[in-house]
């Protein structure tokens, strides 16, 4: 395995910041003028006039795919060096970190032996909201699939009410609704941090443990990051929350190993651009998730008293070094992807990915994710959920009442 190396993650350090830039130059840097300029209305464009702003996008297009073309052809041929990558080795203490180039006849079998006869499952969740004044509903839904026709859904729903208790004042119980009713967001938009922060941490740990203990394949692919933020993070940070988010992705790392994880849109820009440097069926292996769990640790606000942080302590001791992190491509037309799999099984896993998302050359992207989220848009998005509740309050009597007025707006 990764005999082809040519001896991978980069530090924080090798990478510029402009944190410390003033907003003003920071504006100009990005834009190319000020930011009075941008609210000089004079300057705008008409709606009958537009065929500058046409041309200018055209203009504009072109140059910015000229700049990273020609920072392509440098990554690869100043950046991809064997100096680059032992650099990486060292400072990682990643002996595997390094470019790869996988061959179609192995992307072949690896099609055929591991995909297409149910070797490989994926798993993949959604969430839809429902908000009005008296009730929030959150329904969190989570698919399993193969390529053999096997799939199974999972559902969970979740009904927020501002106020459940009876107080024995009943002023006390109107000025205490008041309160918490002046926290939230605009009623039929995203939520405050508590039901956000709630659902995608209950669809993410439900992701996982739903591909954890219901698939039956020899490998699991997930969606997104294995040790994501919302289960790491200060809604979870109760000593056993905290546990059961750890023993999860321990079971994955340290007892099956055979997964791979890819997100749709990470954060990590400067390791994006390195994947564009990638002709087709390459791959980097450029790290692992221990930089990321040292961050988790000194920005988490995690406290020695309530364990959670000597418990994060020893999971990335034990258990970040084993992921590893790496950046694939299938096409000259699509973009590259970030992927996460077990140190020991990096060179499959990244060709399973591969393998997959060749069946949608166009996008790139693991089919058998996207084969999971539309199994979940089906069942649990759209009028089968909205049409029970309207029936709900139908049957109340009260069918308008507390609809907003993006839900009875005419389309």
């Amino acid at each position: 395995m990764f005999d082809n190396a040519q001896p991978g993650l980069i530090a924080e350090s090798d990478v510029a910041s402009t944190g410390d830039m003033p907003m003003d130059e920071e504006f100009v840097e990005g834009f190319d003028h000020t930011f009075d300029e941008a609210i000089d209305i004079n300057r705008w464009t008409r709606g009958d006039d537009l065929g500058e702003t046409l041309e200018q996008t055209d203009r504009e297009v072109a140059a910015a795919i000229a700049d990273e073309e020609r920072y392509r052809q440098h990554i690869r041929n100043e950046v991809f060096t064997s100096d680059f990558f032992a650099r990486i080795q060292r400072q990682q203490d990643l002996p595997i970190a390094g470019k790869y180039a996988a061959n179609l006849e192995d992307i072949q079998r690896v099609q055929t032996g591991l995909l297409f006869n149910g070797g490989v499952e994926a798993c993949d969740g959604t969430n839809v909201v429902h908000d009005t004044l008296p009730l929030t509903i959150i329904q969190v839904g989570v698919c399993l699939i193969t390529y053999t026709g096997v799939h199974n859904t999972y559902s969970h729903r979740l009904y927020r009410r501002d106020l459940r208790s009876k107080l024995d004042d009943p002023a006390d119980e109107i000025m205490t609704l008041l309160a918490r009713r002046r926290k939230r967001e605009a009623q039929g938009l995203d939520d405050h941090s508590l039901s956000r922060l709630a659902r995608r941490s209950v669809m993410t740990y439900a992701e996982r443990a739903i591909l954890a203990h219901q698939s039956t394949a020899a490998w699991r692919m997930g969606h997104g990051n294995p040790a994501p933020y919302e289960l790491l993070t200060n809604f979870w940070t109760s000593p056993q929350r905290m546990q059961i988010s750890l023993d999860l992705i321990r079971w994955y790392v340290l007892e099956h190993e055979r997964f791979v994880f890819v997100p749709s849109a990470p954060r990590d820009r400067h390791l994006i651009t390195l994947g564009y440097a990638l002709e087709p069926f390459e791959y980097l292996i450029i790290g692992t998730l221990r930089p990321d769990i040292d961050q988790f640790i000194e920005h988490g606000h995690y406290r020695e008293r309530s364990g959670t942080l000597s418990a994060m302590k020893r999971f990335r001791d034990e258990v970040s070094s084993q992921v590893v992190v790496g950046l694939y491509r299938v096409s000259r037309h699509s973009p590259p992807y970030k992927f996460y799999a077990h140190i020991k099984h990096a060179d499959i896993a990244a060709h399973i990915v591969m393998a997959d998302s060749l069946l949608q050359e166009h996008r790139g992207f693991p089919l058998l994710i996207d084969l999971a989220d539309s199994l979940c848009k089906a069942n649990f998005v759209g009028d089968r959920f909205f049409t029970t509740i309207q029936t709900a309050y139908a049957e109340a009597g009260l069918p308008y009442r507390y609809f907003g007025e993006r839900e009875t707006r005419y389309d």
